[in-house]
């Protein structure tokens, strides 16, 4: 197992590197992809590894559950530092366990809160809450059998700041939320950000680039980017923010500047693989490799770890 054990820890620090090549040069959808599936497949391979670091550091404590062997000086050989390294990681993980369920709670609870304040109204795909408090944000459906559809949650005062052109940009930028399920990827990310504190770059990240999907589809659909950026802009000095960070907002989060100057820029190119000697060529080969090293460091060392366990046990 060696030193591989560890490489998968420290991998995360591309996060930032490839977060900012993704923002700029890769098209928004392609950006929020792969940048979650990058933060996914890095947190499961660092979580892997402090769970192997802890199955060392637990045998070694007095009055464990584990087999007696598991100790033995030849097992501990396997892991760098392994007294340090397997004490460290019982800690990390158990960090860990309760930052990433705490963030599943508290998504949980926003959700409801949210479905709670929509009682009453008209089930219509659009909830218009009265309410003097700027808002807009894209609540997520219920799935099962007697799941409910997702719905554009939208304050009065929201509204009473927009043109018609500008609320229709509004819908449009919630609609596609809903459609694209952004709330997946944003909580992946978060999630990857909680288990791993050097992937919040990619959280951020995220959080921008399925703001920058959103506002491009409302765009096509309204057919006048200029509309759309001036209600980003608008939206943005009056908004109250959304429920939760998993909750995808018309006003939040992202920089808000950036979104309204890439508005008023040209149309992003839609392609998925550029060329491989440009910015986002790079950025995306900066992306495989690395997750590829991590995947395959940690799978190295669960495979190594396993069969020197599997030989330390007593038949």
């Amino acid at each position: 197992m060696g030193v591989f054990v560890f490489l998968p820890l420290v991998l995360p620090l591309t996060a930032l590197p490839i977060a900012r090549l993704a923002e700029q040069h890769l098209h928004p959808r392609t950006a929020t992809r792969l940048l979650t599936l990058v933060g996914t497949v890095l947190t499961v391979c660092s979580t892997l590894c402090l769970g192997l670091l802890m199955v060392v550091g637990t045998a070694q404590l007095p009055g464990n559950p584990l087999p007696d062997s598991w100790s033995d000086p030849e097992v501990r050989a396997a892991v760098p530092w392994d007294v340090v390294a397997g004490k460290a990681a019982i800690g990390a993980l158990g960090a860990v366990a309760v930052s990433c369920t705490a963030t599943c709670l508290r998504h949980v609870r926003v959700r409801r809160d949210a479905r709670l304040a929509l009682a009453g109204l008209p089930e219509s795909p659009v909830a218009v809450l009265p309410d003097d408090k700027a808002y807009a944000y894209a609540l997520p459906g219920t799935s099962g059998r007697a799941g409910k559809p997702g719905r554009i949650v939208v304050s009065t005062g929201m509204l009473d700041s927009l043109s018609p052109h500008e609320r229709r940009a509004l819908i449009a930028h919630e609609r596609a939320h809903l459609t694209a399920h952004h709330h997946r990827y944003l909580l992946a990310a978060q999630l990857a950000a909680r288990a791993n504190p050097l992937l919040r770059p990619l959280r951020t990240a995220v959080d921008y680039c399925a703001e920058r999907w959103a506002d491009e589809e409302a765009a096509r659909e309204v057919g006048d980017r200029r509309v759309t950026a001036r209600a980003v802009g608008k939206a943005a000095l009056v908004s109250h923010g959304t429920p939760g960070p998993a909750l995808a907002g018309f006003a939040a989060p992202g920089p808000v500047p950036r979104r309204v100057a890439a508005l008023l820029g040209p149309v992003p190119p839609s392609r998925h693989w550029p060329p491989t000697w440009t910015a986002a060529g790079l950025a995306l080969w900066i992306a495989a490799v690395g997750t590829a090293a991590s995947a395959l460091s940690s799978a190295n060392a669960a495979v190594a770890l396993v069969l020197v366990l599997h030989a330390a046990t007593p038949l």
